[in-house]
C-alpha cells in the first residue's frame, strides 16, 4: 500500500493558529480563584474554560471548513461531507487546570480518508506548542523536533497520567523494569516524547480525542504510536489507549505491558 499523501500546509498552519487562540482564551480562567467547577456524567470536572475553547475552536472550523465534520469532547460531534473531521479536547487535563498546574493543554487533529493527517499539542501556560503534519515533520515552537535517540529501558523515561487506573498486572511489570517513571502526563507526556525529553508515554485508558494528535505526532518525531496492545495503523487513535514512543524502545515496552503466557 503507498503512503498517504503529505497534508497541505497550510492547513497545518491554520490548525496551530486555531488551537494557540483557544489557548489564550484559557489562560484568562487559569489560576482564575472565581472559576467554577462542575461534574460531568462520569464524575470528571468541566469548566467554563472547556466548554468556551470548544466553542471557539468549533467556531473557526465552521467559519474556515464549513463542510468538515467535528468531533470534541465537550459539545456535540457534527456531521460534514468533506470526508474531514476535525477532533477537539479544548482542555486536556482539565484536573490539572484546576489545580493551576501548567501541564494542561489544548488539542487538535484532522483525520481524513488516509487516518490521522494534523496534530496540534498547545501547552499554553508553558509557552509551548508541538504540532506535526502527515509527511511534513513534527515541530516545537516552530523548529523541527524529533524523538531520542536512547535504545534501553534502563534509563529512559516514561511518562503517565496516574496509576490508578492501570490494569495491575500492567503496572506491577512495568514498576519492576528499569523506566523511570514520572507522572502528570496527559498530552505534556506525549510533547516531551515528541521533542526528545522522554522515552514514552503511557495511556492505559484514553479517549479518541485525548490522543488523535499524537497518532500524527509522534511517528512525524520519527517514533511510534499504538495502542496499549501494540495495535498500529490508521485507527489506533480510536481503540481506547495510547503509547508513544521514541520508537527505539517500543517493542520492549510493550513486552513488559503485554508479557508472552509463560
Amino acid at each position: 500500500m503507498p503512503p498517504a499523501p503529505p497534508v497541505d500546509p497550510e492547513l497545518v498552519t491554520t490548525a496551530v493558529d486555531i488551537a494557540r487562540a483557544a489557548g489564550e482564551f484559557t489562560l484568562e480562567f487559569f489560576r482564575n480563584p472565581s472559576l467554577a467547577i462542575d461534574r460531568k456524567g462520569d464524575g470528571s470536572p468541566v469548566t467554563e474554560a472547556d466548554l468556551g475553547a470548544e466553542s471557539l475552536i468549533r467556531e473557526a472550523l465552521a467559519e474556515c471548513f464549513p463542510l468538515d465534520a467535528i468531533m470534541g469532547e465537550e459539545l456535540q460531534d457534527t456531521t460534514g461531507t468533506s470526508g474531514r473531521t476535525w477532533v477537539i479536547d479544548p482542555i486536556d487535563g482539565t484536573k490539572a487546570f484546576t489545580k493551576g498546574v501548567p501541564f494542561y493543554s489544548n488539542l487538535l487533529a484532522l483525520v481524513d480518508e488516509h487516518g490521522p493527517a494534523i496534530g496540534v499539542i498547545n501547552l499554553p501556560a508553558l509557552g509551548e506548542t508541538v504540532w506535526a503534519g502527515r509527511g511534513l515533520g513534527a515541530f516545537h515552537n516552530g523548529k523541527r523536533c524529533h524523538v531520542s535517540a536512547h535504545a534501553t529501558l534502563d534509563g529512559a523515561y516514561a511518562m503517565t497520567s496516574g496509576f490508578s487506573y492501570w490494569p495491575r498486572p500492567a503496572l506491577e511489570q512495568v514498576l519492576d523494569s528499569p523506566l523511570t517513571f514520572r507522572t502528570w502526563g496527559d498530552a505534556y507526556g506525549y510533547a516531551l516524547v515528541a521533542t526528545g525529553r522522554a522515552e514514552a508515554m503511557i495511556d492505559p485508558l484514553a479517549n479518541p480525542w485525548d490522543v488523535a494528535p499524537m497518532a500524527v505526532i509522534i511517528p512525524e518525531a520519527g517514533g511510534r504510536y499504538s495502542n496499549a496492545d501494540g495495535t498500529e495503523g490508521p485507527d489506533a487513535w480510536k481503540t481506547g489507549s495510547g503509547v508513544g514512543t521514541n520508537g527505539v524502545i517500543h517493542d520492549a515496552l510493550l513486552k513488559i505491558w503485554n508479557p508472552s503466557p509463560s
